[in-house]
């Protein structure tokens, strides 16, 4: 009875992979295809990489990947300053206040992106800082699931070790950089993968905050290239979309038993 169960869970299992990856698997052999023969799937049609090359001189794309790096670090380097000091205040601070504070903290995990939209728009319009790649990643920066990845990270850290650097005489910021983050890098690993594949894919808040290919992102540009008003080519619509996920499939072949790792160490699921 037992490996009937746990058949009929692997079978289900391989069932809702291929469902969750088929739009990709459509998107790959439409890549290579003419738009006809990509939705008749004609097994026998040749493979072609014209698709790309349309697609390569269709759009600025060697702008939209440089604006997405320069997001996402700006983005990851923001948040590692503030996670980790916040953390570190949470974890091992005493302050008037802190279990309310890090409660405020918490809330906004509740709280959508998209509900912050209007607010965040006055606030970069503000600042001067529309159509600009920090404007587009300046709310992100403080991060409420890194402040509390970083807390839980910084409290499992021995006691004594804290204790032994301050009888040595490293001030407080020494003890953060020299005990609590070498022992944290496991999770700056795992939040590092979450904070990067988010912002790569992120869409709504660059559309309405960007106007113009020197500031836009991959998702942006993507979505302006395959619009209806440039006309619909699937094929080349697809040849596009793996242009862009490229990076990240790969990132992930290369270290996915580091990045197995790094989620079973921190307790992401």
């Amino acid at each position: 009875m037992s490996r009937i169960v746990r058949n009929a869970e692997a079978t289900v299992a391989i069932v809702l992979a291929v469902v969750w990856i088929s739009p990709l698997l459509f998107a790959f052999w439409a890549a290579f295809h003419s738009t006809s023969d990509a939705i008749n799937f004609n097994l026998l049609a040749p493979w072609t990489l014209d698709n790309f090359r349309i697609a390569w001189a269709g759009a600025p794309w060697l702008r939209y990947f440089l604006n997405t790096f320069i997001l996402v670090t700006i983005v990851l380097a923001g948040q590692f300053v503030l996670t980790t000091l916040a953390g570190f205040a949470f974890a091992q601070l005493r302050f008037p206040g802190k279990d309310v504070v890090f409660i405020l903290v918490l809330m906004q995990l509740f709280i959508l992106p998209e509900v912050l939209i209007v607010e965040n728009y006055a606030m970069v319009s503000r600042l001067g800082l529309f159509d600009t790649i920090l404007g587009v990643g300046m709310p992100y920066m403080a991060s409420a699931f890194g402040i509390f990845l970083m807390r839980q990270a910084f409290k499992s850290v021995p006691i004594e070790l804290h204790e032994a650097a301050k009888i040595e005489g490293c001030s407080l910021l020494g003890i953060l950089w020299r005990v609590y983050v070498p022992l944290a890098r496991p999770t700056y690993l795992a939040y590092a993968l979450v904070s990067v594949s988010t912002h790569w894919n992120n869409f709504l808040w660059p559309l309405i905050v960007t106007n113009s290919a020197d500031t836009r992102p991959l998702t942006v540009g993507l979505s302006i290239f395959g619009a209806p008003e440039s006309g619909v080519n699937i094929s080349v619509i697809s040849a596009a979309t793996l242009m862009t996920v490229a990076p990240l499939l790969i990132a992930f072949l290369v270290f996915q038993r580091q990045f197995v790792q790094a989620f079973l160490r921190t307790g992401i699921k």
